[in-house]
């Protein structure tokens, strides 16, 4: 074989590889690209067509409870508060934290069912008569003396367990039983709390 068949053959050679590479380079672009157009439509498709699963529609009932379990949480902090400024007992102060994450909880559930936030952003002022009248008397009573404070405690998570117990047997939804019965633990946790001090006392 002479030298110019030779130099021709490995022309060829080359000419096929870099023909192969250019292929292999356009397929592989062809194949990004292709990836990159279907995988919204693919995850659309897979995740029902992009519609969000429709939130549940409350009863009346259901949604009366949400806003006054709104505002009853958050009277136990705004007591709890006043109290720990009136009489410096860490017991306030602790379970002021805790009522804090319950009333959030209980938001949370009124922004998801789209429902009109009822609380006050001022401590101590209550969009519920009831609820604005039972403060006032508990602030009277836990201004008697620190024993007497501590007895507020105990009346209000009693009173909040009794309330609690009544919105669970009202609703039938997961989320909302789930945030109850968180409230319905932590309530109570923190009449143990206040019945060892007032024992204590």
């Amino acid at each position: 074989m002479n030298k110019f068949v030779c130099i021709m053959m490995d022309r060829d050679n080359q000419r096929r590889m870099t023909m192969t590479r250019k292929t292999l380079i356009t397929l592989a672009l062809f194949g990004i690209i292709t990836g990159l157009v279907l995988q919204p439509a693919m995850a659309k498709k897979g995740k029902g067509g992009g519609k969000p699963a429709p939130v549940p529609v409350l009863t009346a009932v259901e949604a009366a409870d949400l806003l006054f379990m709104r505002e009853e949480e958050k009277l136990a902090r705004d007591v709890y508060r006043a109290l720990y400024d009136m009489w410096g007992n860490q017991v306030f102060y602790n379970i002021s934290l805790s009522e804090q994450k319950h009333t959030d909880a209980v938001l949370d559930l009124i922004v998801k069912y789209g429902l009109t936030d009822p609380a006050s952003e001022f401590e101590g002022v209550f969009n519920d008569q009831h609820l604005q009248d039972l403060y006032d008397f508990l602030m009277d009573m836990g201004d008697d003396g620190e024993l007497e404070a501590l007895q507020v405690g105990v009346l209000i998570e009693v009173t909040d367990i009794t309330d609690i117990e009544g919105c669970i047997l009202r609703t039938d939804k997961a989320d909302i039983l789930n945030v109850y019965g968180n409230l319905l633990d932590g309530s109570f946790n923190h009449l143990d709390a206040f019945q060892r001090n007032v024992e204590a006392y």
